[in-house]
């Protein structure tokens, strides 16, 4: 017989409240965990596991083959458990996790042995992980100790073992955990700590091994001897405890000794290495090769540009050279007196004025528009207005041609040609030459180079009109182009008439105008460059092949002493250039049978040389002798950038510096 209808509510209730709610609770935490596995699926894809943990060593070549720089982690090639020897794999389940291969990720047994160890002090503090806990710890989450990371490391150790074998887990654990002395992985540690492949480890170096993993930096023999030490005892002992030998066996097994066989010491870098390395990390994907790179720097040019640097009369300010091809391959960067010192890089960090080389820009405009370099400019005072620039030591020539007011450097032609031409005209032709950096608007000052850019930046604009192919983007590897890049992304190119015209002004320049310190034998284009208050003083030009940007400077940002682009930054521009291409020999040497090691040791490239500092300069400039009855002879000469005479009468030699220069 059915129940009364009224008391049907109260009976149905009384069926929902203990199996419907269960019911319903177990359906939720079913959708729940799904949810949760789909989440880590997403976000911790197992791909990720098989990537080393820590970025891989590069090492950089100069494009001779010389090793100028080796950074990242020393990682090797992954460990197949099929071929590790019975005792190396047992040595790292006997301290790190006995019952690996009967649990599911996580053992509450290990979790309760840890417990009481820590809660009475026996040993070492544990942590209880399994070693899948520990591959989720290195392979997806922060190091952080938190309730809340260890609930996430056990999920994804549920979802490690339910994607993947248990030989696979240890496989990729043990070619990922951290050994000590930026070492990780099995077969990189066995090779760092006894120069043997993981596959030959005897079983007391694979115990050695196997201790290191819980403290590496505290634990690594080769700086922590003792702890290691007893480190070895406590595994030797898990070992018997484990079952894996017994008590006689083990006692027979020495104290392993180290076979370390170090060839060379990572080094800090250089300043073109430190440019670089990112690039090179961008360019190769993550994975367990070391890798060895042919950059574009040119050992001779770099010693040469090191040397002349060495010997430039700088006094206690900075300096800074980069030298390019003008399709912007980078030979030669100088990013400062001393790495050592300084690894600050003036070339690619530093944003400064770049004064006058700015104007470049401003005539490139102005050819454009139409002008002629025979076009008169106003040269005069600026009198009225908001801004009121000044030319240098106040001299004005009133009308001249475009050329000479390029020449010359005039400030107040160069403010009314950015006047007439407006700022969009000038902006424009330094963002075709390839400068990114912010460029002020409707700010007359910008003609005279007040908005600050990096010397790469500068030079690689000039690099672009040297070649007529802009914008010139620096590079420090070879580039492959695709037929891609070769159907759409066409350069930018003057026209002949405009480019000729340009270079023609840059070698007036040089010959006639303020940069008459660089002048070469052969033709070259080049603009002095002074910032406001003698702040920066620059040199950027190009001949032959290179391009080459000079900055002098403070790094306070304080005004430097007698300094102009035209002097210290045109002599090293000219000393480098001098070197580089006219002392070039015209025919290689026979190259010898030896070749560089790429994995001998590094060479300190940024560092200066003792030999690098003679009494005399290197480049003692246009020198003239003069022979006279009484007077002897004379060298008329420079010495560091200083016109002198040097008197020989045959009793004595006299230095008189020349007051008429």
């Amino acid at each position: 017989m059915w129940p009364d209808p009224e008391a049907f509510p109260a009976l149905q209730k009384k069926r929902r409240g203990k199996w419907w709610w269960f019911s319903r609770g177990l359906a939720a935490g079913l959708f729940l965990f799904i949810l949760l596995i789909a989440w880590l699926a997403i976000t911790a894809p197992l791909s990720k596991s098989l990537e080393p943990i820590a970025p891989p060593q590069i090492t950089l070549l100069t494009s001779d083959g010389q090793p100028i720089a080796r950074n990242g982690a020393v990682v090797d090639e992954p460990v197949d458990t099929e071929t590790l020897p019975d005792h190396v794999i047992e040595a790292f389940l006997a301290i790190e996790d006995r019952r690996f291969y009967s649990h599911w990720g996580v053992d509450p047994r290990g979790l309760a042995r840890a417990m009481w160890s820590n809660a009475t002090g026996s040993g070492m503090k544990q942590g209880g992980s399994t070693i899948t806990q520990q591959l989720a710890k290195l392979t997806f989450l922060t190091p952080e100790r938190s309730l809340t990371r260890k609930a996430r490391e056990m999920l994804i150790a549920f979802w490690l073992e339910t994607w993947l074998t248990k030989d696979e887990i240890l496989e990729r654990y043990l070619s990922n955990v951290y050994f000590g002395d930026n070492v990780y992985g099995l077969r990189a540690a066995s090779l760092h700590y006894y120069y043997r492949k993981p596959e030959n480890l005897k079983p007391e170096q694979a115990m050695m091994l196997a201790g290191l993993v819980q403290a590496p930096s505290r634990l690594a023999p080769t700086r922590n001897p003792e702890r290691a030490a007893k480190r070895f005892e406590l595994v030797r002992s898990a070992m018997v405890g484990a079952g894996y030998m017994n008590e006689a066996e083990a006692s027979r097994l020495p104290l392993p000794v180290l076979d370390v066989r170090t060839r060379s010491t990572v080094p800090t870098g250089t300043y073109f290495a430190d440019w670089a390395m990112p690039r090179a990390r961008a360019m190769t994907d993550m994975s367990y090769e070391k890798l060895t790179l042919t950059t574009t720097l040119d050992a001779r040019l770099q010693d040469i540009g090191r040397r002349v640097i060495s010997r430039a009369p700088l006094g206690k300010a900075q300096v800074a050279l980069v030298a390019m091809r003008p399709d912007g391959e980078v030979v030669a960067m100088i990013g400062g007196r001393d790495y050592k010192e300084s690894a600050f890089n003036r070339v690619t960090q530093a944003r400064r004025q770049p004064g006058s080389t700015f104007k470049l820009f401003v005539w490139l405009a102005a050819l454009r528009s139409g002008m002629m370099p025979d076009d008169p400019v106003d040269d005069s005072p600026i009198t009225q207005g908001g801004y009121l620039p000044k030319n240098a030591g106040e001299k004005y020539a009133g009308t001249i041609s475009l050329k000479e007011a390029f020449a010359k450097s005039s400030n107040v032609a160069a403010v009314r040609l950015f006047g007439q031409l407006g700022d969009e005209a000038v902006i424009r032709e330094a963002r075709n030459l390839g400068v990114t950096s912010p460029l002020a608007e409707d700010d007359p000052s910008l003609a005279l180079g007040t908005s600050t850019m990096t010397l790469l930046e500068l030079t690689a604009a000039y690099a672009g009109l040297a070649g007529n192919s802009w914008p010139a983007k620096p590079y420090a590897f070879q580039k492959e182009q695709s037929w891609s890049d070769w159907l759409f992304d066409w350069p930018g190119r003057y026209g002949n008439s405009t480019h000729e015209r340009m270079e023609d002004m840059l070698r007036h320049a040089v010959n006639k105008g303020t940069g008459r310190n660089a002048q070469l034998s052969i033709a070259n284009y080049g603009k002095t460059g002074t910032s406001q208050n003698n702040r920066d003083a620059l040199f950027v030009g190009y001949a032959g092949d290179l391009v080459v940007g000079v900055w002098v400077g403070n790094d306070d940002n304080s005004p430097l002493k007698g300094v102009q682009g035209g002097g210290i930054p045109a002599r090293i521009w000219r000393d480098f250039m001098r070197q580089a291409i006219l002392d070039a020999a015209p025919a290689r040497e026979p190259k010898s049978e030896s070749k560089p090691d790429p994995d001998g040791p590094v060479r300190p490239l940024d560092i200066p040389d003792p030999a690098d500092l003679p009494d005399i300069p290197i480049d003692l400039g246009e020198s003239e002798i003069r022979i006279g009855r009484e007077d002897g002879v004379t060298l008329r000469t420079e010495l560091g950038g200083i016109p002198v005479d040097l008197n020989f009468d045959g009793d004595r030699v006299r230095i008189e510096q020349r007051r008429d220069e």
